[in-house]
């Protein structure tokens, strides 16, 4: 009988575990894991969020980076982690191309994760080795369909943005061309720099000073207007492809269950850093923006999560490109 009371008051107790348990959160360094490699886009937006974060929040926020599988492996890493708070999941647009380009996941995009909020959102721009023959993006084209089988792509990752902007880039001009992918996009941007490949699509949060420093060549941005970054950069549309336009969002996950507390405090956590004016100035160093402050909450990146499934799954499907 005493077992019976005392198992009993534990299950009453039950729902105020919870919020107690979250106002000591958190009680140790916090674990973000990148699902790429170290030096690619997704990490500098992971080390530059964590480090603002971990100050407002007065605890260490850690970078992990698991790469892999086009980034599921950093992405189960998080989903079958304990749901407390202290293991984070930074991810791309990536993470909503996922569930088309794996036939089987060991995770579900959606259920398996609680959404914080949103970080950044950036424009990729197209650029080539430094001594590539072709010297603006219709001469690429023409370049690209003339030798097909001897140009190279590369990208960081099956299933990542710079994967689907190669993907729709050889649909638009109706070629297939050689592909190399990578464990993250800077393995991919060092091989270009070296002359290993001949050109990519890739973050501006990877490529801006690159093109600045005029170690590559750039072709274009892929957003409708020209990045404010590289005012002199045309975009896609301007430079010969009407209609190209994709832009890469991160968001910030919890393991699904974390409590709601947690999640509040993580989400008021990331829109204090997201309203840094240094943090601000950091990502627009890069060629990228951080959202407005309100976008750093679960509701939004929910929403965008959802929206991208809906939008992509189709085009992905339908140009039969698998990674499993």
């Amino acid at each position: 009988m005493k077992i019976k009371l005392i198992a009993g008051l534990f299950l009453a107790l039950g729902p105020l575990v919870s919020p107690a348990a979250a106002q000591n959160f958190p009680s140790k360094a916090i674990t973000v894991v990148v699902p790429y490699a170290a030096g690619g886009p997704t990490d500098t937006v992971a080390r530059l969020t964590a480090q603002f974060m971990g100050a407002n929040l007065g605890q260490q926020m850690v970078v992990e980076n698991v790469a892999g599988a086009g980034g599921t492996l950093g992405a189960a890493r998080v989903a079958k982690s304990d749901p407390d708070g202290h293991t984070l999941l930074i991810h791309h647009i990536g993470h909503a191309i996922s569930p088309a380009m794996y036939r089987k996941l060991p995770f579900d995009a959606v259920k398996d994760f609680a959404p914080i909020g949103l970080i950044t959102e950036a424009p990729m721009t197209f650029v080539a080795r430094s001594d590539f023959p072709a010297q603006t993006l219709k001469d690429l084209i023409a370049y690209v369909k003339e030798h097909r089988s001897q140009v190279t792509f590369g990208h960081g990752g099956i299933g990542g943005a710079a994967h689907l902007c190669g993907m729709l880039f050889m649909q638009a001009v109706e070629t297939q061309i050689t592909v190399a992918a990578y464990r993250g996009t800077g393995p991919a941007m060092n091989d270009l720099l070296g002359g290993q490949i001949d050109f990519m699509c890739d973050q501006t949060t990877t490529t801006v000073s690159q093109i600045k420093a005029g170690r590559v060549k750039v072709y274009g941005a892929t957003t409708a207007s020209r990045i404010p970054a590289l005012p002199e950069v045309p975009t896609l549309a301007e430079a010969g492809l009407p209609g190209f336009e994709i832009s890469v969002w991160h968001g910030l996950y919890a393991p699904a269950g974390t409590p709601p507390a947690v999640i509040r405090q993580l989400s008021e956590s990331l829109k204090k850093a997201l309203a840094e004016p240094e943090l601000a100035a950091r990502f627009n160093d890069l060629g990228t923006d951080p959202v407005p402050a309100a976008k750093g909450e679960p509701k939004p990146l929910a929403d965008m999560l959802a929206a991208e499934i809906k939008k992509w799954s189709p085009i992905v499907r339908a140009a039969g490109a698998y990674a499993d």
